[in-house]
């Protein structure tokens, strides 16, 4: 994009409203508050200025790819450490869910992923619950709204049919890695769990519709007490809880990876457990990505 466009749209989101600092450009510069950024623009990673602008971590948010090898390019660069905003390749150092696993992360890293927002936002939940009862296996579902690989209206999509159609006139099945995303962050859980998405025509906040078998026996008031009780801890401003009445819109700009909807917990035959999760698939799981940045730097420094 030019850099008058990058300058205009973060004054200015249709999503999250007006940006309520400064933002002043000046030729490649875009000055922030008091945090000057320069701009570049490089077909080739490998002539990225990352040495000279002396970076020490990329965070990788194209979405072009998500391998080791064309990550590797940044370092070639001269970054010392790249972060993919998106699920990666097993080859990378580490998949991170702040939260739950940025213990492990001890610097020496150099390529790891901070997985998808999905999985930041299910998988503190489902860790609680295996904790606390022991899960057997379930489903996830993912309720998710459109994204920018979906058209406004019908128009071509190289791989899948479904995402031929608009966006914003139908409830569209989706391919999802989700479950994939669980064997790697809990691997006790390995095999166990299934996923499914669909795209919805909203345009941001997102929601999980968790299904899972427990090994004791639970009524509703117990599942949501323990989850409850987890967001005042080690997840405190990560997992949110909510009993009032509320949609979508009330978790736009919401920082937490996920919000339990206390209100649509349900228990059948004492061990099959459904459980709702909020969450904002933009807001939330950037400041997951700084957050596992900030751990991550304390640790190489």
């Amino acid at each position: 994009a030019e850099t008058k466009t990058i300058a205009h749209l973060t004054r200015y989101d249709s999503t999250h409203g007006r940006f309520p600092g400064t933002v002043e450009l000046d030729g490649q510069t875009l000055t922030v508050n008091d945090d000057s950024i320069q701009i570049v623009n490089y077909k080739d990673l490998r002539q990225l200025p990352w040495q000279e602008l002396d970076i020490d971590v990329v965070l990788e948010c194209s979405g072009s790819f998500s391998d080791r090898v064309t990550a590797q390019q940044h370092i070639t660069s001269g970054a010392k450490r790249v972060l993919f905003s998106q699920p990666a390749e097993p080859s990378v150092d580490a998949t991170i869910v702040y939260g739950v696993n940025h213990q492990i992360l001890n610097g020496l890293e150099t390529i790891i992923s901070s997985a998808s927002c999905s999985t930041n936002c299910v998988v503190p939940v489902i860790k609680i619950l295996n904790d606390c009862f022991g899960v057997d296996g379930g489903v996830i579902t993912t309720i998710h709204s459109a994204m920018n690989d979906q058209p406004v209206i019908d128009a071509y999509h190289h791989t899948d049919l479904r995402k031929t159609r608009g966006s914003m006139q139908s409830i569209i099945p989706v391919e999802t890695g989700l479950a994939l995303g669980i064997d790697r962050l809990l691997p006790e859980l390995a095999g166990r769990f299934e996923a499914q998405a669909m795209r919805v025509p909203t345009a941001n906040v997102s929601a999980i519709d968790l299904s899972v078998m427990v090994n004791t026996q639970v009524d509703v008031a117990t599942v949501n007490a323990v989850l409850a009780e987890a967001t005042m801890g080690s997840l405190q401003g990560i997992l949110g809880y909510t009993e009032e009445p509320l949609a979508s819109c009330d978790f736009n700009h919401d920082p937490r990876s996920g919000i339990v909807d206390a209100s649509q917990t349900r228990v059948s035959q004492q061990k099959l457990v459904k459980v709702l999760i909020w969450f904002d698939n933009e807001w939330g799981y950037a400041n997951r990505m700084l957050d596992t940045v900030h751990y991550w730097s304390g640790k190489i420094l």
